[in-house]
Formats: structure tokens, C-alpha cells, sequence
């Protein structure tokens, strides 16, 4: 007699029918586990601990655990906590909006006043979504024409008062805080906050060199100490700061004729970076500001006042001259999950509080998202959120936390959203690894690095075609490196997972390799077990190491591992 049919999501708009429930196969279970253990016992770390959970959403049962419960950094997977809560505070049609305003008259082509560039958060306006990263500012000035100011007498205002608070946190290492990755967060930003120098040598030597901002009109404090050497010689050509808001000093010798010397570093000011290139878009097209730049951080000095995200109520003398409208949250959401972005993490998060508590403080934020996820059933209590994107090493969390999202956000209405957002296994730019599995176009999870850290949550599919949640955290290690090749071996083994042996698959998982098998050969695959070695399977074969060797041209001789998958290459078309 045949069980009722279960149904269930293994995708955005996919459904597979199970025209019979799979009976739960003990001995497939114990050796999953059994492999799983021997994976992360293969590396022991004197100080490293491992938290991790795999769990069926299908048949609701736990495959495997370890101190799941342990409160551990998450590093970069806190960011699916941001991310699955800002899908249920803001939703995913969210958009941000940046304005032109002005409390002054227009007069013929003159504003006699002051032009207020302001910010509700944007982290958008680069060429991440643009073709070109000056274009949002294009957009704004055509509006700003159109409204028929030629001429501004007063200052261009940076209003960046939505989301006052410190622009770096003081949880983030202070030696991160000139790297493009821990860009200050400001209401408004450009470029991601972060500004390349580009340096090139001048026609003569013994003069300085010439140094460039990319953009243009980028308004930064560049000391420029560098001189241009005899050509042939090899001076040693430095681009320094200490602090973000200490001037950018250039040093040392480039040869005359040597290629430029390139370096990115994060803006002090995001505000008065943005309204300077602004400032310069406006000049090109024959907008004069004759004004300073004035930057306001904070809602008393702001001309909007009663701002509440995500709209505001502007002042009776306030009007809005130009308006620009963000891509919808859910593009921000792939590119903070896919991309790991931290500072579309940080402004998300920001927002969040802004709008959840009327402040856009870290600690009214991370109240947020804990409410948010209590209200569909996750567990929060222990959860430490500093940040948004999980660059503060005091966060905590636990494997069981981030499975628990995914089982809770796979009953709501938004999981397609947050599904589209983990990036993809095998698939380059997205989570480019385990490509020679079944985990490759397969399964999706996010990765999480910082120093002594390594973790990787997501959600893949067996080879019976059930979802299994997993989450995998490791603090502690020397190597971040080696405990990927770890994470990477459990992801591979969870996609070969089965639980009734004999029985195929309900989909195959296209595989590809990356040897190509010469004439007259054709290939396998073996997962390594318990006590084999590189030259035992190759006997075993009727194989050289060499031929085994050529056959997995990544694999090191004497460092093979349990769950590990080889290609055994054969001669005369067998298989």
C-alpha cells in the first residue's frame, strides 16, 4: 500500500512530487555520520571548535550535530540573519530614495540658497547596478535642469542625518579600516565609499609624480611626497594612511616611464566624497555651486525635520527638486548575500532600525532583526549582533540559529526571495567550489571569513531530492584555507547523501570535471574511505600513482581525505 504523496519546495517556483515517502535507512544515516565525523576530525586544531547541524527539511529529523548549540563568530554568515529579516521588515519591493531639496526660491535660473544633496541609505549608487558609477548623479542633474537652476549662490549640503551614529564601528579591527571591505556607513554614499589612486609617473625625473582619483572630484587630502626616479631604476613607491581620516600620503620613487602604481582605500568623509563628485558632475554640466560643501550628520542641523523611514514629511517651505529610486531590495539582498557586500549589509541592517525603532543605531538594529525572526519561530536567544555584515568578531551565533532560519523561512511567503539570494555551488562569481561534486548547481549556502574563523550555511539537495539544512562554523583556526577543504568535502558528502540504497535519484545533478579524459579512455569516481591511500586505490584499479596523479591534478599524494572524491581514469572505454 502506497503512502499519501508528500510535497514539498526544492526551488524558486519548483515542486517535486514523492509518490511514496522514503523509509528512513539507519545504516545510510550512521554512515553519513560516521563520514561527517572522520571530515572534521581529519584536521585537529589545539584551540578551534566546531559547531555544526544538518537537518531535513523534508522528514524533519536531525542527520547530524555537532555543539550545534555553541555560541561561536559567524563571520560573513551573520549576514543571513540581515538578510532574512530584512525580507520580513522592509520586503522585498523596498526601495531607497536620495533627493535634491531646497528651502530657497528659484529665481530665472539662480537657487538663492543652498542645494541639500540627502541620503535615506542608498548603498546603490556606484556601477554595481549602473554602467557607469557617475550615473545616478547624471540623472539627478538632468532633474535639477529641468527644474531650471543653472546657478546655486549657497552651499551644496551632504545630508547624511537619517542614519546618525559612527560611521566605523568600534567593534571593527582598526587595522580593516582603510580596505575596501570595511567602508564607513553613512545615509549617503557613493562608490561604496571607496576611492582607487592612481599614480603614474611625470615627463621628467626629479619631479613629483602625478596622482589621480578615481572618480574625479573626489575632494580627498592627498599629500603628494613621491618623486619620479631616472628611468631603469627601482624605487619603492608607497601609498600610505594610518587612520581613515588622515590625509593620504604618497612616498617614495616611480622610474620614469613605469607603469602606475594603483591602491584603494575607503573615503573619510562618505557625505562630503559624494556631494564632491556631485559637486563636479554639476560643473560639467554647467551648473555653477558657488558655495562651500557642508556636510550634516545629525537630524537637528538637517533641513527635513520629522523624518521617518521609509518616507519622510518634508517642511511647507521644503521642496523636492530631484528624486532618484534604488533598485528593489531584493537585488540588494543577492548582491549582500552573492557578493558578500558589507556595506549593502550595513546600510540594510541601519535601515532596519531606522524603521523597526526610529533610530538607526547597531544596537536598534539588532533588536530588529531579533524580533523579526522570533515572530516566524527562531530561536534568538544568545544571538550577539554587533553589525549587519559580521565583521565584528565579538558577534556570536549557532549552527542551529542559521538552521533554524532556513526551516522558518522556508514556510513564508519570501523564501524565494531569500533562496535566490545564496549563491550557487560551481558557479563562478557566486560560490565558486565544489564544481567536480553533485553539490555543484546544487547547493547554496553562504561563506563566512574572517581571521581564525571559516563557516559555511546554506541548503542542499540529496540525491533522493530532499532539502537538507546545514550549517557549518569553525573558530579557531590557523588555517581558514584548510577548513574550506573541509566544508567543501561535507557539502559534496550531504549532495551524495541517499537514504534508500538501490534507488536512483528522482534528478540527476549534471557534473563536470575538470580533466579532460584522452582518446580511448573513459572515467569514474571513488570516494575515499576509511584507511585508503593514494597508491592502495591506484592499485586497486590496476593504476600508476602517476596515472592517478594526472587523473586529479589538485589532489596532494599524501593528504587525501574521507568523503574525498577521485576520478579513476580506464582504458578502453569501460566504466
Amino acid at each position: 500500500m502506497k503512502s499519501p504523496a508528500l510535497r514539498f519546495l526544492v526551488g524558486p517556483l519548483v515542486t517535486v512530487v514523492v509518490l511514496q515517502s522514503l523509509p528512513v535507512d539507519a545504516q545510510e544515516i550512521s554512515e553519513l555520520q560516521t563520514d561527517l565525523s572522520q571530515m572534521l576530525d581529519a584536521y585537529r586544531w589545539e584551540d578551534a571548535r566546531w559547531g555544526v547541524l544538518v537537518v531535513s527539511l523534508d522528514q524533519n529529523d536531525t542527520l547530524f550535530s555537532r555543539s550545534p548549540d555553541s555560541e561561536l563568530t559567524p563571520a560573513s554568515n551573520l549576514k543571513l540573519l540581515t538578510t532574512a529579516a530584512a525580507l520580513r521588515i522592509l520586503g522585498p519591493d523596498f526601495r531607497f530614495r536620495t533627493y535634491l531639496l531646497s528651502d530657497s526660491d528659484i529665481v530665472s535660473d539662480v537657487l538663492e540658497g543652498d542645494l541639500v544633496l540627502y541620503g535615506t541609505g542608498d548603498p546603490g549608487i556606484s556601477d554595481l547596478f549602473f554602467d557607469e558609477r557617475g550615473e545616478v548623479f547624471e540623472l539627478l542633474a538632468d532633474q535639477l535642469e529641468t527644474a531650471g537652476v543653472r546657478m546655486v549662490t549657497g552651499n551644496l549640503v551632504a545630508d547624511a542625518s537619517h542614519l546618525p551614529g559612527p560611521l566605523r564601528p568600534y567593534t571593527w579591527d582598526p587595522k580593516d579600516l582603510n580596505d575596501h571591505f570595511a567602508a564607513a556607513i553613512s545615509a549617503l554614499s557613493f562608490n561604496e565609499n571607496v576611492v582607487s589612486l592612481r599614480v603614474a609617473s611625470s615627463d621628467q625625473a626629479g619631479s613629483r609624480p602625478k596622482v589621480y582619483t578615481i572618480p574625479d572630484g573626489a575632494g580627498l587630502d592627498v599629500l603628494n611626497l613621491a618623486v619620479t626616479s631616472p628611468r631603469g631604476t627601482r624605487p619603492h613607491l608607497a601609498i600610505l594612511r594610518e587612520y581613515p581620516l588622515d590625509p593620504i600620503r604618497v612616498e617614495g620613487g616611480i622610474a620614469l616611464g613605469a607603469r602606475d602604481a594603483w591602491r584603494q582605500m575607503t573615503v573619510p568623509s562618505p557625505p562630503h566624497f559624494a556631494a564632491s563628485v556631485f559637486r563636479h558632475v554639476l560643473s560639467e554640466r554647467g551648473i555653477r555651486v558657488l558655495g562651500d560643501i557642508r556636510v550634516v550628520e545629525t537630524p537637528d542641523r538637517s533641513v527635513i525635520t520629522g523624518v521617518t523611514s521609509p518616507t519622510h514629511h518634508e517642511r511647507s517651505r521644503v521642496r523636492i527638486l530631484a528624486t532618484h529610486i534604488s533598485p528593489p531590495l531584493s537585488e540588494y539582498i543577492s548582491a549582500i548575500n552573492k557578493r558578500s557586500n558589507n556595506l549593502f549589509a550595513e546600510l540594510v541592517f541601519r535601515t532596519m532600525g531606522r524603521t523597526h525603532e526610529g533610530l538607526g543605531s547597531s544596537e536598534a538594529s539588532a533588536r530588529a532583526v531579533s524580533a523579526a525572526l522570533t515572530e516566524i519561530g527562531v530561536p534568538m536567544e544568545g544571538v550577539v549582533q554587533l553589525d549587519g555584515s559580521g565583521l565584528a568578531a565579538g558577534n556570536r551565533t549557532t549552527a542551529g540559529t542559521f538552521v533554524s532560519v532556513f526551516e522558518r523561512m522556508a514556510e513564508t511567503e519570501i523564501w524565494d526571495h531569500y533562496w535566490a539570494s545564496l549563491p550557487e555551488a560551481g558557479t563562478r562569481r557566486e560560490l565558486g567550489r565544489m564544481y567536480q561534486t553533485a553539490a555543484a548547481g546544487n547547493l547554496r549556502a553562504k561563506t563566512g571569513t574572517i581571521e581564525g574563523v571559516s563557516a559555511l550555511s546554506g541548503i542542499v539537495r540529496s540525491r533522493d531530492r530532499e532539502r537538507l539544512a546545514f550549517s557549518i562554523l569553525l573558530n579557531g583556526t590557523p588555517s581558514t584555507t584548510r577548513a574550506k577543504r573541509v566544508e567543501n568535502l561535507v557539502g559534496a558528502r550531504l549532495a551524495d547523501f541517499m537514504r534508500t540504497p538501490g534507488r536512483g535519484p528522482n534528478a540527476i545533478v549534471e557534473e563536470s570535471f575538470e580533466r579532460t579524459v584522452g582518446p580511448g579512455e573513459s572515467s569514474q569516481r571513488y570516494r575515499v574511505r576509511a584507511g585508503d591511500n593514494l597508491s592502495v586505490i591506484a592499485y586497486r584499479y590496476g593504476l600508476t600513482l602517476g596515472e592517478m596523479l594526472r587523473a586529479n591534478p589538485r589532489v596532494e599524494p599524501n593528504r587525501i581525505l574521507v568523503g574525498q572524491w577521485l576520478t579513476i581514469p580506464q582504458r578502453g572505454g569501460g566504466s
